[in-house]
Protein backbone atom coordinates (compact mmCIF):
# COMPACT_ATOMS: atom_id res chain seq x y z
CA UNK A 1 0.00 0.00 0.00
CA UNK A 2 1.34 3.41 -0.94
CA UNK A 3 1.95 6.22 1.50
CA UNK A 4 3.77 8.75 -0.67
CA UNK A 5 2.21 12.16 -1.23
CA UNK A 6 0.43 12.73 -4.53
CA UNK A 7 2.21 15.41 -6.56
CA UNK A 8 0.05 15.04 -9.67
CA UNK A 9 -3.65 14.30 -10.09
CA UNK A 10 -4.57 13.59 -13.71
CA UNK A 11 -8.19 13.51 -14.84
CA UNK A 12 -8.78 11.62 -18.09
CA UNK A 13 -11.21 12.62 -20.81
CA UNK A 14 -11.53 13.98 -24.33
CA UNK A 15 -11.46 17.69 -25.22
CA UNK A 16 -14.19 19.56 -27.03
CA UNK A 17 -17.95 20.11 -26.65
CA UNK A 18 -18.76 16.82 -28.40
CA UNK A 19 -17.36 14.88 -25.44
CA UNK A 20 -18.05 17.18 -22.48
CA UNK A 21 -20.96 15.22 -21.01
CA UNK A 22 -19.83 11.70 -21.93
CA UNK A 23 -18.96 8.95 -19.44
CA UNK A 24 -15.37 8.85 -20.71
CA UNK A 25 -14.89 12.37 -19.31
CA UNK A 26 -15.50 11.42 -15.69
CA UNK A 27 -11.83 12.10 -14.91
CA UNK A 28 -12.19 15.66 -16.21
CA UNK A 29 -15.31 16.07 -14.05
CA UNK A 30 -13.30 15.16 -10.94
CA UNK A 31 -10.54 17.70 -11.64
CA UNK A 32 -13.13 20.39 -12.42
CA UNK A 33 -15.06 19.62 -9.20
CA UNK A 34 -11.88 19.74 -7.10
CA UNK A 35 -10.82 23.01 -8.72
CA UNK A 36 -14.24 24.57 -8.05
CA UNK A 37 -14.28 23.51 -4.42
CA UNK A 38 -10.72 24.61 -3.69
CA UNK A 39 -10.69 27.76 -5.86
CA UNK A 40 -7.93 26.43 -8.11
CA UNK A 41 -7.30 28.25 -11.38
CA UNK A 42 -7.08 25.81 -14.29
CA UNK A 43 -5.33 27.18 -17.38
CA UNK A 44 -4.33 25.91 -20.78
CA UNK A 45 -0.63 24.96 -20.72
CA UNK A 46 0.74 24.31 -24.19
CA UNK A 47 4.00 22.82 -22.92
CA UNK A 48 1.97 20.18 -21.06
CA UNK A 49 -0.58 19.67 -23.86
CA UNK A 50 -3.40 20.18 -21.41
CA UNK A 51 -5.25 22.25 -18.86
CA UNK A 52 -3.32 22.47 -15.60
CA UNK A 53 -3.41 24.02 -12.16
CA UNK A 54 -1.59 23.90 -8.86
CA UNK A 55 -3.09 23.12 -5.48
CA UNK A 56 -1.44 23.54 -2.11
CA UNK A 57 -3.09 21.17 0.35
CA UNK A 58 -1.61 21.05 3.86
CA UNK A 59 1.91 22.03 2.79
CA UNK A 60 1.89 19.65 -0.19
CA UNK A 61 2.05 21.03 -3.73
CA UNK A 62 -0.12 18.98 -6.07
CA UNK A 63 -0.43 19.60 -9.79
CA UNK A 64 -3.79 19.05 -11.48
CA UNK A 65 -3.93 18.08 -15.15
CA UNK A 66 -6.56 17.39 -17.81
CA UNK A 67 -4.75 16.23 -20.97
CA UNK A 68 -6.10 17.85 -24.14
CA UNK A 69 -4.51 15.21 -26.37
CA UNK A 70 -7.58 12.96 -26.57
CA UNK A 71 -7.82 9.87 -24.41
CA UNK A 72 -5.63 7.58 -26.51
CA UNK A 73 -2.67 9.99 -26.29
CA UNK A 74 -2.95 11.03 -22.62
CA UNK A 75 0.59 9.84 -21.94
CA UNK A 76 2.07 12.67 -24.01
CA UNK A 77 0.60 15.25 -21.66
CA UNK A 78 1.38 13.34 -18.45
CA UNK A 79 4.98 12.68 -19.49
CA UNK A 80 5.54 16.34 -20.39
CA UNK A 81 4.39 17.57 -16.96
CA UNK A 82 6.13 14.85 -14.95
CA UNK A 83 9.44 15.38 -16.75
CA UNK A 84 9.27 19.17 -16.34
CA UNK A 85 8.46 18.99 -12.61
CA UNK A 86 10.49 15.79 -11.95
CA UNK A 87 7.55 13.87 -10.53
CA UNK A 88 8.02 10.17 -9.87
CA UNK A 89 5.27 7.87 -11.24
CA UNK A 90 4.62 6.64 -7.67
CA UNK A 91 3.42 10.18 -6.84
CA UNK A 92 0.80 10.24 -9.64
CA UNK A 93 -2.94 9.61 -9.26
CA UNK A 94 -4.87 9.03 -12.50
CA UNK A 95 -8.63 9.56 -12.25
CA UNK A 96 -10.70 7.75 -14.88
CA UNK A 97 -14.04 6.23 -15.80
CA UNK A 98 -14.35 2.53 -14.96
CA UNK A 99 -16.86 0.28 -16.73
CA UNK A 100 -16.09 -2.65 -14.42
CA UNK A 101 -17.61 -0.80 -11.46
CA UNK A 102 -21.31 0.00 -11.02
CA UNK A 103 -22.36 3.57 -11.61
CA UNK A 104 -21.55 5.72 -8.61
CA UNK A 105 -19.00 3.38 -7.01
CA UNK A 106 -15.51 4.81 -6.52
CA UNK A 107 -12.36 2.81 -5.80
CA UNK A 108 -8.67 3.50 -5.25
CA UNK A 109 -6.12 1.17 -6.76
CA UNK A 110 -2.34 1.06 -6.81
CA UNK A 111 -0.75 -0.04 -10.07
CA UNK A 112 -2.01 -2.92 -12.16
CA UNK A 113 -3.02 -3.34 -15.79
CA UNK A 114 -4.99 -1.00 -18.01
CA UNK A 115 -8.11 -3.20 -18.23
CA UNK A 116 -8.65 -2.12 -21.83
CA UNK A 117 -8.66 1.58 -20.91
CA UNK A 118 -6.67 3.33 -23.63
CA UNK A 119 -5.86 6.34 -21.48
CA UNK A 120 -4.22 4.16 -18.84
CA UNK A 121 -2.48 2.12 -21.53
CA UNK A 122 -0.93 5.22 -23.10
CA UNK A 123 0.16 6.71 -19.77
CA UNK A 124 1.85 3.46 -18.74
CA UNK A 125 3.62 3.35 -22.10
CA UNK A 126 4.77 6.98 -21.88
CA UNK A 127 6.02 6.63 -18.29
CA UNK A 128 7.54 3.20 -18.83
CA UNK A 129 5.72 1.83 -15.79
CA UNK A 130 2.24 0.87 -14.54
CA UNK A 131 3.20 1.80 -10.97
CA UNK A 132 0.94 4.79 -10.51
CA UNK A 133 -2.24 5.08 -8.47
CA UNK A 134 -5.73 5.16 -9.95
CA UNK A 135 -9.01 6.59 -8.76
CA UNK A 136 -11.67 4.57 -10.57
CA UNK A 137 -15.08 6.20 -11.05
CA UNK A 138 -17.72 3.59 -11.81
CA UNK A 139 -19.86 4.34 -14.86
CA UNK A 140 -21.42 0.88 -15.27
CA UNK A 141 -21.14 -1.57 -18.16
CA UNK A 142 -23.29 -1.68 -21.29
CA UNK A 143 -23.63 -5.47 -20.99
CA UNK A 144 -21.59 -6.50 -24.02
CA UNK A 145 -17.98 -5.75 -24.97
CA UNK A 146 -18.99 -4.70 -28.52
CA UNK A 147 -20.95 -1.79 -27.05
CA UNK A 148 -18.25 -0.36 -24.77
CA UNK A 149 -16.87 2.32 -27.11
CA UNK A 150 -20.30 3.70 -27.94
CA UNK A 151 -21.32 3.50 -24.28
CA UNK A 152 -18.43 5.49 -22.84
CA UNK A 153 -18.69 8.10 -25.60
CA UNK A 154 -22.32 8.86 -24.75
CA UNK A 155 -23.77 10.84 -21.87
CA UNK A 156 -25.21 8.98 -18.88
CA UNK A 157 -28.89 9.38 -18.01
CA UNK A 158 -29.93 11.80 -15.28
CA UNK A 159 -29.90 9.22 -12.46
CA UNK A 160 -26.60 7.76 -13.65
CA UNK A 161 -25.01 11.21 -13.78
CA UNK A 162 -26.24 11.93 -10.27
CA UNK A 163 -24.58 8.70 -9.09
CA UNK A 164 -21.30 9.58 -10.81
CA UNK A 165 -21.42 13.10 -9.39
CA UNK A 166 -21.97 11.64 -5.92
CA UNK A 167 -18.88 9.46 -6.34
CA UNK A 168 -16.89 12.47 -7.51
CA UNK A 169 -18.01 14.50 -4.49
CA UNK A 170 -16.90 11.65 -2.20
CA UNK A 171 -13.54 11.51 -3.97
CA UNK A 172 -13.08 15.28 -3.69
CA UNK A 173 -13.81 14.93 0.05
CA UNK A 174 -10.68 12.77 0.44
CA UNK A 175 -8.46 14.63 -2.05
CA UNK A 176 -6.52 16.34 0.75
CA UNK A 177 -5.79 12.98 2.37
CA UNK A 178 -4.56 11.63 -0.95
CA UNK A 179 -2.37 14.66 -1.54
CA UNK A 180 -0.78 14.13 1.90
CA UNK A 181 -0.26 10.41 1.31
CA UNK A 182 -2.90 9.29 3.83
CA UNK A 183 -3.92 6.49 1.49
CA UNK A 184 -5.42 4.09 4.03
CA UNK A 185 -7.66 6.77 5.52
CA UNK A 186 -8.88 7.92 2.11
CA UNK A 187 -9.46 4.35 0.97
CA UNK A 188 -11.46 3.45 4.07
CA UNK A 189 -13.68 6.50 3.67
CA UNK A 190 -14.33 5.83 -0.01
CA UNK A 191 -14.75 2.08 0.17
CA UNK A 192 -17.25 2.16 3.03
CA UNK A 193 -19.61 4.72 1.49
CA UNK A 194 -21.49 2.37 -0.90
Amino acid sequence: MRHSAIQLMVGLGNPGPKYTGTRHNAGFWFIEALARREGIDLRSERKFHGVAGRWRAADVDTHLLCPMTYMNHSGRSVAALTQFHRIDPAAILVVHDEIDLPTGVVRLKQGGGHGGHNGLRDIASALGTRDFARLRLGVGHPGHSDQVISYVLHAPGREERAGIDGAIDAAVDVASELARGEWDRAQQQLHTRD
